[in-house]
């Protein structure tokens, strides 16, 4: 959880990361829904869960929010990511559809 308010697709998809909870972490995107890691998209639930299972959820990924920042339909999250991947500061840029995540791009 994070101290920083957000959107709740967004809470929601924080807190399912660091959950490990990849059917939750699912459950916010749209069926139409997309990853873009640095221009690999992985759109759709099945892509997704792929995506996750290798380099995300897979890698017991936590995400700790420093910073978060909304322009139109899109909230940018700065982020302190641990885990078994990737270590470090990235941004991951949210584009909402209503309640749910039409795409989570991976941006820094």
């Amino acid at each position: 959880m994070t101290d920083i308010p957000l959107p709740a697709p967004v809470q929601r998809a924080v807190e399912a990361a660091n959950a490990g909870d990849t059917d939750a972490f699912l459950a916010v995107f749209g069926d139409d829904g997309a990853v873009d890691d640095w221009g690999r998209v992985f759109a759709g639930p099945e892509a997704i869960r792929g995506w996750s299972d290798r380099e995300f959820i897979g890698k017991q990924v936590t995400l700790a929010v420093t910073g978060s920042r909304t322009d139109g339909d899109t909230t940018t999250i700065s982020t302190t990511v641990g885990g078994n991947g990737f270590n470090g500061p990235s941004d991951f840029a949210f584009t909402l559809d209503g309640q749910r995540v039409a795409l989570m791009r991976i941006t820094g």
